[in-house]
């Protein structure tokens, strides 16, 4: 079964919105660790409070999860063979990027060609995916 070009844009829209907003999110909750109460009750909500009250952290996190919206209406015609894969494959990578466009983490100079394999294989995989590929097996 062939997928369709609207599920694919959508769940690449997903991929693009959950992975360009986890390091944002991570960025945003910087400090969570210093907030402390002398309860766990205390605690939760101490934490709480500063999460929603941190643009930093809230903004990124409505996007994504817009992004979820946008999957949950996309799962409805989308093949769930196709979503999963698509979605989760795409946002490891473009999270990936993007924090290392942020600076979040230096990648080894020996682990460059390795990261760049796995993304194209990550892109090959998708592609065939979603174009429904078949494999030829020689007799």
């Amino acid at each position: 079964m062939s997928a369709s070009l609207d599920s694919i844009v959508f769940l690449t829209v997903v991929a693009f919105l959950w992975g360009v907003t986890n390091p944002f999110i991570k960025k945003g909750a910087k400090g969570l660790e210093n907030v402390k109460s002398s309860s766990k009750f205390g605690q939760f909500f101490k934490e709480l409070a500063f999460l929603v009250t941190n643009l930093k952290y809230i903004v990124p996190f409505i996007i994504n999860q817009s992004g979820s919206v946008l999957y949950f209406l996309t799962l409805s015609k989308a093949d769930i063979s196709l979503a999963i894969p698509v979605t989760n494959s795409l946002t490891f990578v473009i999270t990936a990027m993007t924090g290392w466009i942020l600076g979040e983490e230096k990648i080894h100079k020996c682990w460059h060609i390795i990261c760049y394999l796995s993304i194209f294989t990550i892109y090959n995989g998708i592609y065939m995916n979603c174009f429904d590929f078949q494999i030829l097996i020689w007799e």
